[in-house]
């Protein structure tokens, strides 16, 4: 009874595909599997960040969201459905939100200087 349950959750996470239909597969499971669904590793695979540390940063920093969950833990484990729903947060800067705090300040400091240099 549980069998079919264990295999359609492995199955959602990527982690087995449709062929592999038995519970030997399941028991042939590696950590490598399960550490290619990881956020952190989707993320680097997709090119959103510059390297796997890159991306843990990111996630930590809250840039980035499943469908419209936003997701700021690492080893969210991410389903098949879901992988084509990653996205930048709206807020992020890498998202279309406001400029971070560098940008505004350097901003802030062009408009300031040219101010200045018309006195």
């Amino acid at each position: 009874v549980y069998k079919r349950q264990l295999l359609n959750r492995m199955f959602k996470m990527g982690l087995l595909s449709q062929d592999e239909n038995k519970l030997d597969y399941v028991l042939g499971l590696t950590v490598h599997k399960f550490m290619e669904r990881r956020l952190q590793t989707i993320i680097f695979k997709q090119q959103l960040a510059r390297s796997i540390h890159n991306a843990r940063v990111l996630i930590r920093q809250r840039h980035f969201k499943v469908g419209k969950q936003l997701v700021n833990i690492p080893s969210f484990m991410v389903r098949v459905s879901s992988e084509r729903n990653i996205d930048y947060a709206p807020h992020s800067p890498f998202g279309g939100g406001r400029p971070g705090r560098t940008k505004r300040k350097n901003l802030k400091n062009k408009k300031g200087g040219d101010d200045a240099g018309d006195e």
